[in-house]
């Protein structure tokens, strides 16, 4: 979790509970678990809405990602015969 131990996590918590004291970080703390859960919820909206715009007839879209495909295949094949 981007390089914190537990000690830089309890300096960091000491210098919240400091700041806010001891009946804000329960809100504080609530706050943030709904605001990831809707980022979380926003983010599964939007790849979703990717996947529904390659079932939908766009022309040339399916094709593209056949396309794209292929390119990786090749190049999975090309970095094993390096090896």
């Amino acid at each position: 979790m981007f390089g914190l131990g537990t000690p830089e996590l309890i300096v960091i918590l000491g210098i919240a509970f400091l700041v806010f004291g001891g009946k804000k970080l329960p809100e504080l703390g609530a706050g943030l678990g709904k605001g990831i859960r809707a980022f979380k919820t926003g983010l599964n909206d939007v790849e979703e809405g990717g996947k529904n715009v390659l079932e939908e007839n766009i022309p040339g879209l399916k094709e593209a990602a056949a396309i794209k495909e292929k390119v990786a295949k090749v190049k999975d094949i090309g970095s094993t015969l390096k090896s």
